[in-house]
């Protein structure tokens, strides 16, 4: 570990108390209670392998890598320990050692390259049907060939038509009293593009230019949670240096995805002084006070609740809102949503909305699929439990894996982006 890392793996664990308060709420703890695979586990092992005490073999990689890293640890510890943030800092040093998987370093160069990723959505039509037949149930993608990432009857995303970014053009001109630009996230630009789609609708709705950014590139969340640190610097970077183009010509970029939006307004700048970057950190902070969870900035800055409300109108399906980690957690974000949909929806909370979904990342959504799967049944279970036949969320990694989870458990709930439901709302 070089000198401008060291911030360092054992301030965190001689600062932990081992009061335990963390382990109740822990994802990987919930369905695997080992002491060692919980928080204090995990930074008591970190401040062993600073020390030299502990080698960091496969043993230990498997150890570091089981967390899910859904800051519940941290949203309950008295002393605010970094948890997430020091078992991410290792996995570079897990990335170095080891290397990443070749799917792993595949996807992360699609995510440097966007061009790439286009051309692969291009020729998406002639790959699903290659590569993947329907699953029997409730559609969806199962391969026809053994791949790493793929085990048989999982539920995943299917490809658009058409990108997000590709679909519309750079600006869409309202009255010009307002303006905003939209961060989409790649899941939302390649995958579930109605949420996009959506955004469009409310904003025209509401008045509201909207500049879409073609240039923007992926927030690079996938790769930091990994270890690609290389990948995170650059894309990052790239992002900033865009983002400073416009800042001041929009009122805010909006992003109704949790993980990017976090990524980008909380992330990025401990990452740039975790490696000793200080002038990008400060790039980055300068830019967080026009960052906005889609929901968040709906709420707070326009009259889109009064226009809601002024309808009049209940749909017919109910509500139950999930949590994502990196919207309540990371962002303190959850009243917002439910303020916005509780007009003209009914919402039938869970028994826990707070869990994880268990998503987890690349890394979980692959090599550990079964730690996913076990993360994601109780999730399923709750969602069932609470008889609304829509499931939310601001973020489209908990849709991916919640879908999943529901298929799995054979539960008919759908699932939908809060800024989808409004715009179905505004249209009703």
């Amino acid at each position: 570990m070089s000198e401008k890392e060291k911030f360092h793996f054992t301030d965190t664990s001689d600062a932990c108390i081992k009061c335990g308060k963390c382990i109740p709420s822990c994802t990987i703890h919930q369905i695997n209670p080992d002491e060692t695979t919980s928080p204090r586990g995990f930074i008591d092992l970190l401040g062993a392998y600073e020390r030299g005490e502990l080698e960091l073999n496969k043993e230990a990689k498997d150890i570091f890598e089981s967390c899910f890293l859904c800051t519940n640890c941290t949203d309950v510890c008295p002393n605010d320990l970094p948890t997430d943030m020091v078992i991410e800092e290792v996995r570079k040093d897990i990335a170095d050692k080891f290397g990443i998987a070749w799917f792993k370093r595949a996807f992360f160069i699609l995510l440097r390259h966007r061009w790439l990723m286009d051309l692969m959505m291009k020729l998406g039509y002639t790959f699903r049907t290659c590569g993947f037949q329907e699953l029997p149930k409730k559609g969806g993608m199962t391969p026809r060939f053994p791949l790493p990432i793929i085990k048989s009857g999982r539920l995943l995303p299917s490809l658009g038509k058409v990108s997000f970014l590709n679909k519309y053009p750079e600006e869409i001109k309202q009255s010009g009293k307002r303006r905003v630009a939209i961060f989409i996230g790649c899941l939302a630009n390649y995958n579930y593009t109605n949420i996009g789609d959506s955004l469009i609708e409310v904003l025209k709705e509401l008045d509201i230019d909207a500049f879409i950014p073609k240039a923007q590139k992926c927030c690079s969340a996938p790769a930091y949670f990994t270890g690609d640190f290389k990948t995170v610097e650059t894309l990052s970077k790239q992002n900033i240096e865009y983002f400073e183009t416009f800042i001041d010509d929009v009122e805010a970029i909006i992003i109704p995805e949790a993980t990017c939006s976090a990524m980008i307004k909380h992330d990025w700048e401990i990452f740039f002084n975790n490696q000793g970057m200080g002038e990008w950190a400060n790039r980055a902070k300068k830019l967080n006070k026009k960052i906005f969870m889609a929901t968040q900035w709906l709420e707070e800055k326009t009259d889109l609740k009064e226009r809601l409300a002024k309808k009049g109108l209940k749909m017919p399906q109910s509500v139950t809102y999930h949590d994502a980690c990196h919207a309540k957690k990371v962002q303190g974000i959850w009243k917002q949503p439910r303020s916005l949909l509780s007009q003209n929806y009914e919402i039938k909370e869970m028994s826990d909305s707070n869990r994880c979904c268990g998503f987890g990342g690349v890394t979980m959504q692959t090599e550990k699929y079964h730690l996913a799967e076990l993360a994601g049944k109780p999730k399923a279970q709750m969602i069932k439990d609470s008889g609304a036949e829509i499931v939310s969320a601001e973020c489209s990694a908990c849709r991916m894996q919640i879908s999943n989870s529901l298929h799995q458990a054979d539960v008919d709930v759908v699932f939908k982006n809060p800024i989808e439901l409004i715009a179905e709302a505004l249209k009703a």
